[in-house]
């Protein structure tokens, strides 16, 4: 878990906009450049990225095409970045958790640190901690006193009790709520509209389905659905 510091990797505006890259064509990462887009048209001072296009090992044709559609190209595979331009940060647009956390492993070699991108329209509480890689959307909600991983993802309008603490590369997925004094250990996926009652703990791997109402413990790489979950 990341240590109480400021954040890194968040640039505010004005002067030169920071250089991003997106890794990942899918609809997350085209997303993910949504939010971009929306941070920059807020910015009074300019900027407050630069995007050089999208990197994907495994680009599908129809993802591409739609990159092409927001006048942004494919720059090439991952390891495009070894050349990047200094300074170059990385946002990963990965929804699945465990592929998330691959992504991570194979190019953090280059170097490059991971960009924090919070819409304009998510609320971060105060006393919140989080470590690099942060994307929250548009109407996600963080209390207070809440600890969030490393490439943590909140998807839209999910909500974040007080006193949580997410593991790295954890997904809440949209209108998902997690109550208060919860612990969400590595890679763990809470489902659309699934609810997390207070004092839980869900283990490494997990899933928590859509919909689903977590009233007990979760163990590790275990899939939980239903109401209550099971």
């Amino acid at each position: 878990m990341p240590d109480p510091h400021p954040p890194r990797a968040v640039p505010t505006g004005g002067g030169r906009p920071t250089d991003l890259v997106i890794v990942g064509t899918g609809g997350m990462g085209r997303e993910l450049f949504g939010i971009v887009r929306a941070i920059n048209a807020r910015a009074g001072d300019g900027p407050v990225w630069r995007v050089l296009g999208f990197v994907d090992d495994c680009p599908l044709e129809g993802n591409v095409k739609l990159v092409h559609q927001m006048d942004m190209r494919l720059l090439g595979p991952t390891r495009w970045l070894a050349d990047a331009p200094p300074g170059t940060h990385v946002a990963l647009g990965v929804g699945d958790p465990r592929r998330r956390r691959l992504t991570d492993e194979s190019i953090r070699g280059y170097g490059h640190p991971a960009a924090t991108i919070v819409h304009p329209n998510a609320e971060i509480g105060p006393d919140c901690v989080f470590a690099e890689g942060l994307v929250a959307f548009g109407g996600a909600r963080v209390t207070t006193n809440v600890v969030l991983g490393r490439h943590v993802h909140l998807n839209q309008n999910c909500t974040i009790g007080h006193d949580v603490e997410l593991g790295d590369y954890v997904s809440v997925n949209p209108l998902a709520a997690v109550s208060g004094y919860c612990r969400l250990a590595e890679a763990v996926m809470v489902g659309t509209t699934a609810a997390i009652l207070q004092f839980r703990t869900v283990g490494r791997n997990a899933v928590v389905g859509a919909g689903a109402c977590v009233t007990r413990d979760v163990l590790p790489d275990t899939i939980v659905k239903g109401v209550p979950a099971r």
